[in-house]
């Protein structure tokens, strides 16, 4: 909108760039020496890794998570079919469901689900907006479509200093949000509480980090972060009050993930 983990895409700012986060990006943009003097981090120790080197831990971020046809079949959530459902790897404990109303529709719920011993829990059910034009499987920068996928949730970060989080977050003034939505609504403060989603970004970064594994062209900047009455521009969009609810909830040692997408895809 002006708004190591890998990412499963079955296969975003002002609105002149590419993504929901593009805006916060420009100015919050880090460069190779890492973040501004006046921002902070916490939560997880900075990335060492030279360009070029051998990396461990997760695969890169455009890998899909699978499964092998061996693993036993597991209890799915509610409004997701048989693929979907199979793409939330084993390990994850936490699910955030972003139900589309319709394909092209910029209205959608999200639910977190948490993993039990007797399946999944749902928790309450919170009014979101998506991209102005609906949902893509192909979601290229600047086309005003949210990407569906399943995609893991690494970091988050803010305007406003941490509420709690657990994911690591990342306080800076990049996440100022100038000018008017879609429908003329006011931006500010929608990025003062944000979540990373992690479709075609580095994990393990701030969300401001412009790092795009899949190419520019393929967008970014795709987050959970505060509602402010209207479509975004790729962004997923709840209540202040919801967005520090996932940053306390979240935990990294339960694999998150985000199952985004229109209610028919889901069904798949």
């Amino acid at each position: 909108m002006i708004t190591r983990r890998t990412a499963v895409a079955l296969l975003a700012s002002p609105p002149l760039l590419t993504g929901c986060g593009a805006g916060a990006g420009a100015t919050g943009r880090r460069s190779a020496a890492g973040p501004a003097p006046e921002t902070t981090r916490t939560g997880r120790a900075p990335r060492t890794t030279a360009p070029g080197a051998t990396r461990t831990g997760p695969a890169p971020a455009a890998t899909p998570l699978s499964r092998t046809a061996a693993e036993p079949a597991r209890p799915r959530i509610p409004g997701l079919g048989p693929r979907r459902g199979a793409a939330i790897p084993d390990h994850c404990r936490q699910a955030v469901l972003v139900t589309g109303r319709r394909q092209n529709s910029p209205v959608s719920t999200v639910v977190l689900h948490e993993r039990t011993p007797a399946g999944w829990r749902p928790g309450p059910a919170w009014p979101a907006h998506n991209a102005l034009h609906g949902w893509s499987t192909h979601h290229m920068a600047g086309d005003l479509h949210s990407p569906v996928g399943v995609y893991t949730l690494s970091d988050a970060g803010g305007l406003l200093p941490d509420p709690g989080s657990r994911l690591p977050y990342h306080h800076s003034w990049g996440f100022g949000s100038p000018g008017t939505g879609f429908e003329g609504e006011s931006l500010a403060g929608c990025f003062d509480y944000v979540v990373a989603i992690d479709y075609n970004r580095e994990p393990g970064t701030s969300p401001l980090d412009w790092t795009r594994p899949l190419g520019a062209r393929r967008g970014g900047g795709i987050w959970f972060h505060v509602d402010h009455g209207g479509p975004t521009h790729g962004c997923v969009s709840i209540a202040k009050a919801h967005v520090k609810q996932l940053l306390r909830t979240l935990d990294p040692h339960a694999h998150p993930v985000a199952l985004m997408g229109h209610a028919d895809w889901l069904a798949g």
